[in-house]
C-alpha cells in the first residue's frame, strides 16, 4: 500500500491511497465466505456457495464493495500515520480508481490539527480570589444546620423577619382577579426573599387575619413577568427557635460528641472545598492564558460540528423541561439581558476556546510522547465511579458498551499535559500568595469535562 498527502489549507489535507489487489484479496475472500453463509441458494448447502455463483446472483461489484469497506479503516489509518497528521473528525472518502484484479485507489479529505507553537509554560500566569476565611464558612454551615433543626411555635404578635408564616395570595389587575392568580396556605419565612418582590415589606408588621396590598410582578404561570396588584393575607405566624450550638446539638447532627470535634471536622471539609475551588479557578485561568498565547485557527468544519451538537443537546434539554430558549432566558434572572443571538454567539466562542485548549494539550502530549498505562485508566475509572456513585465495574462496562475508551485515553493524556503546564505556570491569589494547583489538576479537569 502506498499513499500521498496534499495540503488543501492550513488545517485540511487530502490523502490518496493506493491498495494493491494482493492486499485486498484476503478481504475479498472473507466477503465471499460471509455472503455464502448468509444466503440460501437452491442446490447449494449454506456456506458452500461458490464465488462464481455469488457473482452471478449478486454481482461482482457488491462483493468488491464489501471487501473495500472492510479494508478502508486500516488503509486510512496507515495513510494517516505515514503522513504524520492528526485528523479532526471523520474523513470524506471517495473511491477514485477500481481496477478489478489490479489496484484500488481512494482519496480521503479530512480536517487536521493545524501547526502551531505551544507557549512557554513559565510565562503563563493567573490570579484567583483569595480563599474565604474558614471560620466564616464553618459558621454559615452551622447556621444552615441550625435552621434545619429549628422548632416553631405560633405566636400572637405581628410578623417579623425570621418568622414562618402561612399566607393567602390573590393577584388582580384593575380590580379583577387574574386567572390562576390565587394561592392559599403558602408557607413562607419572612425575610428570605424567595417569592414575590415586595412581599417581605408587606408582611412585616401584619398579625393573623390582617392583609396588605402591593404592586409587583408575577412569577411562574402563564402570566409570568406581568405586572399585577397583590393582596396578601396572614393566616398564621410562628416564631422559629434555633437550637443552641452545644454538645447535644453536635451529637444530634453529626457523629461527634462535642462542638469542638464537630467544628474541627467541618473546618477540614471547608478547607478542602475552598482549596478545590482555587485549584479549579486557577486551572481555568491558566487554560485561558494558554489559549490566548497560542495563535492558530480551529478548522471551521470542526467548530460547526461541535456547535451543532451542543445546540442539539441544549434544545433537547429545554424541550424536556417544556421550555424554549427564549422562555428560559426570560425566566432566568442572570440571563434576562441576553438575547437568543447573544446566547448562541457566546456558546460558539466558548466552544472555540474549548477546542483550542484540547488541541494545544493534545500537541503537548504528543510532543512529550505521553502514554496511557493500565494504571492510569484504572485510576480514572475509580474516580468516575466515586464521582457518579457507581462501581468501577459499572464504569468499565459503560466505557466498553459506549466505546468511550479512546475518549477516556485522550482525556488522560490531556490531564498529563496539563500537569506539565501547571508545574511551570504561576498562580497567585488576590492577596499575593502563591497557589499550588499541581496536585489536583488532573482530577479537576476530569470533573469539568463531565
Amino acid at each position: 500500500m502506498s499513499s500521498t498527502v496534499e495540503k488543501l489549507g492550513p488545517s485540511r489535507v487530502k490523502l490518496t491511497v493506493e491498495i494493491p489487489f494482493a492486499d485486498l484479496k484476503p478481504h475479498l475472500d472473507k466477503a465471499y465466505v460471509d455472503i455464502a453463509s448468509s444466503v440460501t441458494i437452491p442446490g447449494f448447502r449454506k456456506g458452500k456457495v461458490p464465488p462464481l455463483v455469488i457473482d452471478q446472483r449478486f454481482g461482482r461489484g457488491a462483493v468488491l464493495q464489501e471487501a473495500i469497506n472492510s479494508i478502508l479503516p486500516s488503509a486510512y489509518e496507515g495513510a494517516v500515520v505515514e503522513a504524520k497528521v492528526s485528523p479532526l473528525g471523520e474523513p470524506e472518502i471517495e473511491i477514485t480508481k477500481l481496477e478489478d484484479g489490479e489496484v484500488i485507489e481512494f482519496s480521503a479529505e479530512v480536517d487536521i490539527r493545524p501547526e502551531f507553537e505551544v507557549p512557554d509554560f513559565a510565562e503563563l500566569s493567573a490570579v484567583v480570589d483569595a480563599k474565604k476565611p474558614v471560620e466564616d464558612e464553618v459558621t454559615e454551615r452551622i447556621d444552615l444546620l441550625r435552621s434545619r433543626f429549628a422548632t416553631t411555635a405560633e405566636v400572637d404578635r405581628p410578623a417579623a423577619d425570621g418568622d414562618r408564616v402561612t399566607l393567602d395570595l390573590v393577584a388582580s389587575r384593575d380590580g379583577e382577579p387574574l386567572p390562576d392568580g390565587t394561592a392559599v396556605d403558602i408557607a413562607y419565612i419572612v425575610g428570605s426573599g424567595g417569592m414575590i418582590d415586595g412581599l417581605d415589606v408587606a408582611v412585616v408588621g401584619l398579625s393573623v387575619g390582617e392583609e396588605a396590598e402591593f404592586a409587583s410582578t408575577l412569577v411562574g404561570g402563564a402570566l409570568e413577568g406581568e405586572p399585577a396588584d397583590i393582596k396578601v393575607t396572614v393566616k398564621k405566624v410562628a416564631e422559629q427557635t434555633l437550637p443552641e450550638v452545644d454538645d447535644e446539638f453536635a451529637s444530634m447532627i453529626s457523629e461527634f460528641d462535642t462542638v469542638e470535634e464537630m467544628k474541627a471536622d467541618l473546618a477540614k471539609g471547608v478547607e478542602a472545598n475552598l482549596e478545590a475551588e482555587q485549584v479549579a479557578a486557577g486551572r481555568d485561568k491558566i487554560i485561558e492564558a494558554m489559549v490566548a498565547a497560542t495563535d492558530f485557527e480551529v478548522p471551521a468544519g470542526v467548530v460547526a460540528s461541535e456547535v451543532d451538537a451542543r445546540k442539539e443537546q441544549i434544545n433537547g434539554q429545554l424541550a424536556q423541561a417544556g421550555l424554549t430558549l427564549e422562555r428560559y432566558l426570560e425566566q432566568t434572572p442572570e440571563e434576562t439581558s441576553r438575547t437568543v443571538e447573544d446566547f448562541w454567539a457566546e456558546l460558539e466562542a466558548n466552544t472555540v476556546k474549548g477546542l483550542k485548549a484540547q488541541l494545544i494539550l493534545d500537541k503537548i502530549a504528543d510532543d512529550a510522547e505521553f502514554n496511557v498505562e493500565q494504571e492510569d485508566l484504572s485510576k480514572m475509572i475509580v474516580q468516575k465511579a466515586m464521582r457518579n456513585g457507581t462501581t468501577p465495574e459499572a464504569e468499565a462496562q459503560h466505557m466498553m458498551e459506549h466505546n468511550h475508551l479512546g475518549a477516556w485515553m485522550a482525556e488522560i493524556r490531556r490531564n498529563k499535559a496539563m500537569g506539565e503546564v501547571v508545574a511551570k505556570a504561576k498562580v497567585t491569589d488576590t492577596d499575593g500568595a502563591v497557589v499550588d494547583i499541581t496536585m489536583r489538576t488532573g482530577e479537576a479537569m476530569a470533573e469539568s469535562d463531565h
